[in-house]
């Protein structure tokens, strides 16, 4: 009887053991967040992703990566990939906003969060989409820009530097974000127009997709079809359809004879405004998905209660280079250091949502420059 007590006595322990170690093992499990994105590599997309990485390493985090090309069905593939992959949370740059109801739908049965960066599902436009997003658990918010102000400051750029007839070239037909900043060419022209004599024309668009092949063949077209054109519009698309275009242009003998404006920064911009490649250019902080990523983690970690009547919105602001001399400063802290350090990242990550919010409205080269 004895001996048929000890027995039981250490299997008991040899569970309590194996019990705990399950707990601990569990408890430290490392967080592991997914981030979908048209490109990992190319200009914007290669910044994201050394921002991501940086604050995932000051906080200790894994990342997984999945290019999607704003395709729409790679969009919502990768979702359920990310969620398959075992991932905590996700951050997500969709194509379409239609897209981001089976991306919420496949996250909330997963109960996985996620978080939009350089889109917001607009209300009035989307509504079975916005009312999703507001009443799922795991649908933690969306970072972005005001693109129609951004289409319209780069319009009236244009406009003040004397050009009168411009083209557009969008990259998918439908993008969210694109139809925003078209809202915004148009009312800067409309605008100019309203209160000067030298009117400004502004074509249809022109879709050159996201590589740099696609971006150069549209653009040619575009020439071809209206030789008459003084500016270029290239809304974005992450930077390669603008290298396209640019190298088209200067193959037809028309660098510096057509002006042109874009979103989202060249990695030799500098040269390319010096060289008058570039007019004036839009975006640069590349930090959207950083502010997305924190909000993740704060949802993850419990930090940031999910609203099931609404979502957490944080707004950036674009930064705009016109010159040689707006690079300089730029490029000082943005291009060759990141705006945030290991430490500020690891203090961002103890923010709470106001506070966030707050540090995303104020940044800039300013902002930065007081940091260091």
């Amino acid at each position: 009887m004895k001996k048929f007590l000890v027995v039981l006595m250490a299997i008991a322990l040899l569970t309590t053991c194996v019990f705990a170690k399950g707990n601990s093992d569990s408890s430290s499990k490392k967080i592991k967040i997914g981030v979908s994105i048209w490109s990992s590599t190319d200009t914007l997309g290669s910044q994201c992703k050394r921002i991501i990485d940086e604050a995932a390493k000051a906080l200790d985090v894994q990342v997984m990566y999945v290019d999607q090309g704003h395709i729409s069905e790679n969009v919502t593939a990768s979702a359920e990939t990310l969620c398959a992959a075992g991932c905590d949370g996700i951050i997500i740059c969709n194509s379409a906003s239609a897209e981001m109801t089976s991306v919420i739908n496949t996250c909330t049965a997963n109960k996985v969060y996620v978080a939009q960066f350089f889109r917001i599902i607009s209300q009035a436009t989307n509504p079975n989409e916005f009312a999703l997003a507001t009443k799922s658990p795991y649908f933690v918010g969306a970072v972005h820009e005001n693109e129609v102000e951004n289409g319209y400051k780069l319009a009236t750029i244009l406009a003040e530097k004397g050009c009168k007839k411009i083209a557009l070239e969008g990259w998918e037909a439908g993008d969210a974000t694109f139809l925003l900043r078209w809202e915004g060419y148009k009312k800067g022209v409309e605008a100019w127009n309203a209160s000067h004599s030298n009117k400004v024309v502004l074509l249809e668009p022109q879709y050159g997709g996201t590589t740099s092949d696609t971006g150069r063949s549209t653009a040619e077209a575009i020439i071809n079809a209206n030789p008459d054109i003084d500016a270029l519009i290239v809304a974005g698309g992450g930077g390669d359809t603008l290298v396209g275009a640019l190298a088209a242009i200067e193959a037809m003998g028309k660098k510096g004879k057509i002006a042109v404006a874009s979103t989202d920064f060249l990695a030799d911009l500098d040269e390319q405004l010096k060289s008058g490649g570039m007019s004036a250019e839009s975006g640069g902080h590349y930090c959207d998905p950083l502010f997305a990523f924190m909000l993740v983690y704060n949802a993850i970690k419990g930090n940031y209660s999910v609203p099931t009547n609404g979502f957490y919105e944080v707004n950036f602001p674009y930064l705009y280079v016109a010159s040689p001399a707006d690079y300089t400063a730029y490029a000082k802290y943005f291009v060759d250091a990141l705006p945030y350090n290991a430490q500020e990242l690891k203090a961002m990550a103890e923010l709470s949502e106001k506070d966030l919010e707050a540090a995303a409205a104020k940044l800039s080269i300013e902002d930065v420059k007081s940091r260091r």
